[in-house]
C-alpha cells in the first residue's frame, strides 16, 4: 500500500522481516521486496517504559506493520509503527541493570501472528510435557491460535507419542505428528499455513528449521546438530526471521530456547491460560483464587474428580511457583 503524508512524501507500508542491530529489514507490501530501514529517533525515547510500568526490550519487532519512506540510496526510514493486533513474548533472561525482581525485561518474539506452531520432539531433546505447557501458557496469555507439532516421531515409541497427541487433542489443541524422514508427514500442515503469518517456536534442536525446509525446500535454512556435551540442541537461528513463502503466506523461524518463562502474568490469572480449567474457574469461592490452597476451589475439586489431569495441574503449580509476587504491574 502506497500512501502520501501531509508533506507529499512517498510513504510505503510494509512488514518487519528481521532486525539486525540498528537495521530493520522490511517487506514492501507492494512487491515483497526487502528494504533495509532505520528508525526515527523519537521511537527510541518512547519505548523504554510502557504505561503499565513493565519494561520491554523491543519497540519494533518482527511482524510489525510499519510506514516508511525511501531515501535516495534506496534504503528506508520507518515513519510509523502501526498498532499490533497481538504479539508473542517471554520473560527475557536477566541482564545487568535488570537483575532485581519487578523489573525483568519483556522480550518480544514476533507480532501480528495468525498461527503459532509449538515444535517439540521425541528425542534429543526428549519430549517434555512440562516444557510444552510453559510454551502453551505464553501463547494462551497472548490469545494466539496455537498448535502443537511433535517431531522426530520415527525415533520414539509410537504408542507413547500417540497417547501424548491424544492427551493434548482432548484439551483442545491441534496436534501434528511429523518426521523429516517422511515428507508425507507434513501434508496436514500445508493447508493450515496458507495466507497466514505462521510462527514456529520451540526448544533448540527440535527441528523447526528442518520442518520448514521440508515444507519449503527453497528456504535452505541452516540445520543444527545436537551438542555431544549437553545432549541439547545448538542454536542455528539467532534471531526471529519472517520469510515470505507465498503471495500472502509467511513463516517465522525463531531461535531455539533452552528455557521458557511466560511474562507479565499474575498468579490469579494463570488458570485462565489452561484451557481445561475454563469450565471450573468461575465456580471457585473466591474470584482471586489461585487454585492452590484456597477453600472452595472448583479447580482442585476437578483434579480430585479426574476432570482435570494431574499432569496438567502439576504443570500449573510449577509455573505458579515461578511467578514473581512483587512484579510491578
Amino acid at each position: 500500500m502506497v500512501l502520501f503524508n501531509f508533506k507529499q512524501e512517498l510513504i510505503i507500508q510494509g512488514i518487519i522481516s528481521r532486525t539486525e542491530s540498528k537495521d530493520f529489514y522490511v517487506f514492501s507490501n507492494e512487491d515483497h521486496s526487502l528494504i533495509r530501514c532505520s528508525i526515527k529517533g523519537k521511537f527510541k525515547k518512547d519505548f523504554n517504559l510502557k504505561k503499565d510500568k513493565l519494561f520491554n526490550t523491543d519497540f519494533a519487532a518482527v511482524g510489525d506493520s510499519v510506514l516508511y519512506d525511501i531515501n535516495e540510496d534506496k534504503s528506508g526510514v520507518i515513519y510509523k509503527i502501526l498498532p499490533r493486533k497481538n504479539y508473542l513474548a517471554r520473560k527475557a533472561i536477566k541482564t545487568r541493570g535488570a537483575g532485581y525482581r519487578g523489573e525483568r525485561l519483556e522480550q518480544i518474539i514476533a507480532c501480528n501472528i495468525d498461527n503459532v506452531f509449538i515444535v517439540t520432539s521425541t528425542f534429543e531433546p526428549d519430549f517434555n510435557n512440562k516444557t510444552l505447557d510453559r510454551f502453551l501458557v505464553a501463547c494462551e496469555s497472548s490469545h494466539l491460535n496455537t498448535n502443537i507439532i511433535i517431531n522426530k516421531t520415527d525415533l520414539a515409541d509410537e504408542t507413547s507419542i500417540n497417547n501424548w497427541a491424544d492427551f493434548y487433542r482432548n484439551i483442545g489443541y491441534n496436534v501434528f505428528l511429523t518426521t523429516t524422514s517422511k515428507s508425507s508427514s507434513i501434508t496436514d500442515l500445508i493447508p493450515q499455513l496458507k495466507d497466514k503469518k505462521n510462527l514456529f517456536w520451540g526448544q533448540s534442536g527440535v527441528g523447526k528449521s528442518s520442518i520448514l525446509n521440508l515444507l519449503y525446500p527453497q528456504l535452505n535454512l541452516k540445520v543444527g546438530v545436537i551438542s555431544n556435551y549437553t545432549s541439547k540442541g545448538t542454536h542455528t537461528t539467532v534471531t526471529s526471521n519472517m520469510i515470505n513463502v507465498g503471495e500472502d503466506t509467511y513463516v517465522i523461524d525463531t531461535p531455539g530456547v533452552r528455557e521458557i518463562d511466560p511474562f507479565g502474568i499474575r498468579k490469579e490469572d494463570l488458570g485462565h491460560y489452561f484451557k481445561e480449567f475454563e469450565d471450573f474457574i468461575n465456580k471457585c469461592k473466591f474470584n482471586t483464587c489461585t487454585h492452590y490452597h484456597e477453600p472452595g476451589c472448583a479447580v482442585i475439586s476437578a483434579v480430585k474428580n479426574g476432570n482435570i489431569s494431574e499432569e496438567r495441574y502439576d504443570s500449573y503449580l510449577r509455573i505458579l511457583n515461578t511467578i514473581e509476587n512483587d512484579i510491578n504491574f
